[in-house]
């Protein structure tokens, strides 16, 4: 507006033009290219306007109290000109009234009058006060809750184009609420809302890309969204971003941004964030590894009741790391986190009770959590149920269910049910006795290092049991155990060498190993030490020794 046209409207408003008053009032608002904008003066005219009964000039005047624009802040003032306007029937003005009512700004809070004036305004066809009007059905707040409602209004305001309404239709499709439960629609509501820059929705447009809901899966596109919705400060995004740095879904795999967006989620409090943040601090991945910042986050995400965080927090207490150790604290976290299903939790938690550490002793208790943990899969949980039952603790000797459990360890390849399950063949201890499968599982659990199962493995080459004899063999397997500390083994290769099979005989080396095996007590190896002490067999004879 020019200066003649604006000294023109001036005129006229100050004979009392309410139009003219309305137009000053607006143009000084908003201000333009030529005019400058004048909070004083626009508050002036849309008092001039509004004091003449014009309800769209009563909506401004009661905006500029609300805001505090030409005018010092003022609820009650902004209240009773917002309602001079919508009992005019001025949508706007009911909309901000709704407002006042909801929040209690410049009257006592009043939800069911909140929801009287977004009606008043939905109806008008304002499409913030139809998403205001979902969003009370939806919360049954100032009138009963009513999904069906909630999605009709939603879905008016989204029609206009408002994003957030374009969310919130997009959630009732997602979760079947007020509606039949369609993906379809969901994502194309949900992306509507995303690409109109609604950031809550460009989270579960990554979501839905990420589970192939209402589209094809597609972890670029889902990478990108959470991305954009990480960079605005959404923290479950930020998390979801983090994770897929870390796993390498979407993107390339890399934990110094794996740590980074965990670090800013678990800043903002998301549990699973706090919880892979102290994984990174841990396992020393995107961060010098620091034991202590993994148990505060660690700590932090259990405390808010998060059962894999209370696990690692658990074995922090457990093992000392970044907290002084304390097996009292231990079991409580264990027990937290096994009673909420997590796997590992029961068979740390069956430990506990097994073998006492910060908790009475008590076989019963070790039998119910092995057995808990066994029965989702852990391996070395049902090679403990099978320990108890072979040994009658915590339930009743059981050789058939012993060897149920050592099998089905056995199979996932841990060593020592292989070991066991070789010796329940060996035994014929709830199974047919079998020196062939005997040999097989002591040569699994030998070719992973068990010490146990090496000198197991040894005697069926030494004796010949579910395998052709081989000295050789037995010496070497003897001796692979023995080098670990297993006496029966120490004692076999020692008569390995005195016998010279397998091997050259050495009496000094027979001796050495014999010797070995008998500080350890055992009663075999000192008898034989004892005749290498008589006869002088790699050592000096000796009758007292």
């Amino acid at each position: 507006m020019n200066k003649n046209k604006l000294n023109k409207y001036i005129k006229k408003a100050e004979k009392g033009d309410v139009n003219s008053q309305l137009l000053l009032g607006l143009t000084y608002f908003t201000g333009d290219d030529k005019i400058p904008a004048n909070n004083k003066e626009a508050f002036k005219w849309f008092k001039a306007a509004a004091e003449q009964g014009l309800a769209e000039a009563q909506f401004y005047l009661g905006a500029c109290y609300f805001m505090g624009n030409g005018v010092k802040q003022d609820d009650n003032e902004a209240f009773r000109w917002f309602k001079a306007a919508a009992e005019q029937g001025f949508e706007y003005a009911q909309y901000n009234l709704g407002i006042c009512y909801e929040y209690g700004k410049g009257v006592r809070q009043d939800y069911n009058e909140a929801f009287r004036w977004f009606k008043a305004a939905a109806e008008n066809g304002y499409s913030e006060a139809q998403y205001n009007l979902g969003t009370c059905y939806l919360n049954g707040q100032g009138v009963e809750q009513d999904y069906n409602e909630a999605f009709r209004w939603f879905k008016a305001a989204a029609e206009q184009g408002l994003a957030n309404a374009q969310y919130k239709l997009g959630y009732c499709y997602y979760y079947g609420e007020g509606v039949r439960q369609d993906y379809n629609e969901a994502f194309r509501w949900v992306k509507a809302a995303a690409e109109n820059g609604y950031v809550n929705a460009q989270y579960i447009l990554g979501i839905c890309y990420s589970n192939g809901q209402g589209v094809n899966q597609d972890y670029n596109e889902s990478f990108r969204w959470f991305k954009a919705a990480a960079e605005q400060g959404v923290p479950e995004a930020q998390y979801s971003l983090g994770a897929y740095y870390y796993i390498g879904i979407g993107v390339k795999q890399d934990y110094n941004e794996a740590f980074r967006w965990f670090k800013a989620a678990a800043e903002q409090g998301v549990p699973e964030a706090q919880w892979n943040l102290g994984i990174c601090y841990d396992n020393g991945q995107g961060v010098k590894q620091d034991y202590n910042e993994a148990f505060r986050w660690f700590k932090a995400a259990a405390e808010q009741g998060l059962a894999g965080a209370q696990y690692n927090l658990g074995n922090c207490y457990k093992k000392g790391e970044g907290v002084n150790q304390d097996y009292n604290e231990a079991f409580r976290w264990y027990k937290a986190a096994a009673e909420q299903g997590i796997a590992y939790a029961q068979y740390c938690l069956g430990n506990c009770y097994y073998f006492g550490e910060g908790v009475n002793q008590d076989y019963n208790e070790a039998f119910r959590w092995f057995k808990a943990a066994a029965e989702q899969g852990i391996a070395e949980a049902q090679y403990n149920l099978g320990l108890c039952y072979a040994n009658g603790q915590g339930v009743k000797q059981d050789y058939y269910e012993a060897f149920r459990w050592y099998k089905a360890a056995a199979e996932q390849g841990y060593a020592k049910a292989q070991n066991n399950l070789g010796r329940c063949y060996y035994l014929g201890e709830g199974v047919k006795q079998d020196y062939n499968e005997a040999f097989r599982w002591y040569k699994a659990a030998a070719e992973q290092g068990y010490a146990e199962a090496q000198f197991n493995l040894g005697a069926c080459y030494g004796y010949g049991q579910g395998v052709k004899q081989d000295y050789n063999e037995a010496f070497r397997w003897y001796k692979a155990a023995a080098e670990k500390g297993i006496a029966e083994a120490q004692c076999s290769l020692g008569l390995c060498y005195l016998n010279g099979e397998g091997i050259k005989q050495d009496y000094y080396e027979a001796f050495r190993w014999l010797k070995a095996a008998a500080e350890q007590g055992l009663a075999e190896a000192q008898y034989n030490l004892g005749v290498c002490y008589y006869k002088g067999l790699g050592v000096r004879q000796d009758y007292n020794e």
